[in-house]
């Protein structure tokens, strides 16, 4: 059987090849699944989509009628899966439901590292031999506050991190982690936690109610000298709101893996053409933003795992055994 694989990078294509070899043919573009390239899944039974596919109502309307019975993504979060239409058109849907956890907690850290320390803009200066310090001025973490939102597996990852930094440690969730508590994290309100935390790291899946949980209005409650760190998913933030406020010279600094309209930018280069994204455009532009570009899951690590999880979805679904992984269970045959 031939899987058609969406999205694929080119760091990725050979992993995905080895893995399927002697088991299924996979066929991997780097195109990314929308629904001017739906058409092209047509009698291909399964396919394997990345975190930025568009599977909304027209696309899987598109693959069912091109005979596609089973989707693997090759991704924890479904924000962009039609889920209730995918169960009426009798479409399989696996996801990847974890993998490393370190992979995204390291990475939010490098973020947060990036932007206290102004890391950017002394490696831009010393290419140019530039070596003045005058605007590089950073702070210790030790002793300071790290406010973490959602403290799952890789809150919690990102929370020992900021434990071995000596600081102190807020919580928020709808759960206690036991193993957060132990590290000495004080669960609080939310609003208590943004108003005394000076590291905020976002960790929590993108849902109806945490869209734009960072808003105006949780903005307003953070330390002027915040950092804001989102390494989850874009539309957690108010991307126009938190423009407003770094205009406003508010926030030490921000670092952002995610944005809530990266799709059609991200994963793309867009260097010739530029962007007509304003709200994107005016946010780069600030010196104590670092964005980046969904990377924080990419490592040799975590991308074995997320193709290892797909690998064994495909098998699943053959041999119409149930998973955790599915999140539409229609039988195969």
């Amino acid at each position: 059987m031939e899987i058609l694989a969406f999205g694929v990078q080119s760091d990725e294509k050979p992993l995905l090849e080895k893995a399927f070899a002697g088991q299924h043919e996979v066929r991997c573009l780097d195109v990314f699944l929308t629904k001017d390239t739906a058409p092209i899944a047509a009698g291909h039974e399964i396919i394997s989509t990345s975190v930025n596919a568009d599977l909304g109502s027209s696309v899987l309307q598109t693959l069912a009628a091109g005979g596609t019975q089973m989707i693997a993504q090759r991704s924890t979060g479904f924000n962009n899966i039609d889920l209730d239409v995918a169960e009426r058109l009798a479409l399989r849907v696996a996801r990847v439901s974890s993998y490393s956890p370190y992979a995204v907690a390291e990475f939010a850290w490098t973020l947060a590292m990036a932007v206290n320390r102004r890391i950017i803009r002394a490696a831009s200066r010393t290419r140019d031999f530039d070596f003045r310090l005058d605007g590089l001025l950073g702070r210790d973490m030790h002793g300071r506050t790290a406010g973490v939102i959602g403290t799952g597996k890789i809150g919690e990852a990102f929370t020992r991190i900021a434990h071995g930094f000596g600081m102190k440690l807020l919580g928020w969730d709808i759960a206690e982690n036991p193993a957060c508590v132990a590290l000495g994290m004080e669960y609080v309100e939310k609003e208590q936690l943004l108003a005394d935390s000076d590291l905020i790291s976002l960790h929590i899946p993108l849902l109806p109610s945490t869209h734009h949980i960072i808003g105006k209005h949780a903005l307003a409650h953070m330390k002027d000298d915040a950092i804001l760190i989102n390494s989850s998913r874009g539309g957690l933030i108010d991307t126009t709101a938190l423009v407003a406020e770094l205009r406003a010279g508010r926030l030490l600094g921000v670092g952002l893996d995610v944005y809530e309209a990266e799709a059609g930018l991200f994963f793309f280069d867009k260097s010739l053409e530029g962007i007509d994204d304003d709200t994107l455009a005016r946010l780069v532009t600030f010196p104590n933003v670092v964005v980046t570009s969904h990377q924080a899951y990419y490592t040799q690590d975590a991308v074995a795992q997320i193709i290892d999880a797909t690998v064994q979805n495909v098998a699943d679904y053959l041999a119409d055994r149930p998973s955790d992984n599915v999140l539409v269970p229609v039988l195969s045959r």
